[in-house]
């Protein structure tokens, strides 16, 4: 656990957590979820409020989605970053769950959460005004996550766009089906992912028991947008995907019709071929043009003529 004292504007410094807390300011009390199963024994005293025991197991729960559900004495609410990988697949969620008091700040994450890690640096960044409040310093948290999955947008387009252009290529030989259906797994985890965010934003907003100023609104407004366009983003390539993949199955659909139009043509040009010759391999004795010393002739210039008229007649209607 570390402890952050926050006052007048200045970064904060970390204070002993066994000691009283100061009674100006307030803090920012950070647990790691797996060392944090008696968080609320030090909590509890420190805030002088009771912390639901539904609560308690939801914060230590890893894989919680995102959810917001509050008290008269503080607002709890769950919210999934991204993972440590900055590659955009796949996509490994990391809980973060706030509980919000009047003075003191909450929060139980992993160990590798970038994002928290992210927020401890910029607060000691001199040259960065740090939060004034809890409530602020859970938007700045928030904001943080947030900021990640709209980093991974553009690297995630690109590598969607190779697969779609290798599915789509005429020259492949070979489909990754197996990696193109586990992107679109992914992109359908990560459009139900902010889906989960942007309710918990939502209720957070309307059920808070906090008052809030336009400030906070404001900026609470813009973390949602910022929520809804990675969701509307996750949305929009998961329809390119499918529409990919049936653009796919058109391109072979339509190559398999032009390989059975040809095949159709060229056994309309030797359907008739094959019958004249059928008709002069018949074992009858009486066929004049069996004996006829230009017979050989005059059949092959048949079979010929026959077979360049089909095939003029056929080109000339663009039937291949």
């Amino acid at each position: 656990m570390e402890l952050y004292h926050f006052e007048d504007g200045k970064p904060p410094h970390r204070i002993d957590p066994n000691q009283p807390l100061p009674a100006n300011g307030f803090f920012w009390a950070d647990f790691f979820r797996d060392e944090a199963a008696d968080w609320p024994c030090w909590a509890e005293p420190k805030v002088r409020a009771a912390i639901d025991p539904q609560h308690i197991e939801d914060s230590l729960n890893s894989r919680h989605p995102s959810f917001f559900d509050g008290t008269a004495d503080y607002d709890m609410l769950i919210f999934q970053g991204l993972g440590p990988g900055e590659a955009p697949f796949p996509i490994e969620p990391r809980t973060t769950a706030m509980f919000i008091f009047k003075r003191v700040l909450v929060t139980i994450c992993n160990h590798d959460s970038v994002s928290v890690q992210r927020v401890r640096a910029r607060l000691f960044d001199t040259h960065v005004r740090p939060p004034g409040s809890p409530l602020l310093l859970a938007h700045l948290l928030l904001d943080t996550m947030v900021d990640r999955f709209l980093a991974i947008r553009e690297p995630m387009a690109e590598q969607l766009t190779e697969m779609q252009d290798d599915l789509l290529d005429p020259n492949t030989t070979t489909t990754d089906w197996s990696a193109l259906l586990d992107a679109r797994k992914q992109v359908r985890r990560l459009e139900a992912l902010t889906e989960s965010q942007v309710e918990a934003l939502d209720a957070w907003r309307r059920g808070t028991q906090f008052e809030w100023n336009k400030t906070l609104q404001v900026r609470v407004h813009d973390l949602v947008e910022h929520v809804n366009r990675v969701l509307n983003y996750a949305s929009g390539q998961e329809r390119d995907i499918e529409a990919a993949v049936q653009l796919y199955f058109a391109a072979v659909a339509h190559r398999t019709n032009k390989i059975m139009q040809v095949l159709t043509v060229l056994s309309a040009i030797f359907f008739p071929l094959t019958l004249i010759v059928g008709i002069y391999g018949m074992n009858f004795e009486n066929m004049p043009e069996l004996h006829w010393r230009y017979g050989y002739f005059y059949a092959l210039g048949l079979l010929g003529t026959i077979a360049g008229s089909l095939y003029w007649y056929f080109k000339t209607r663009n039937f291949f």
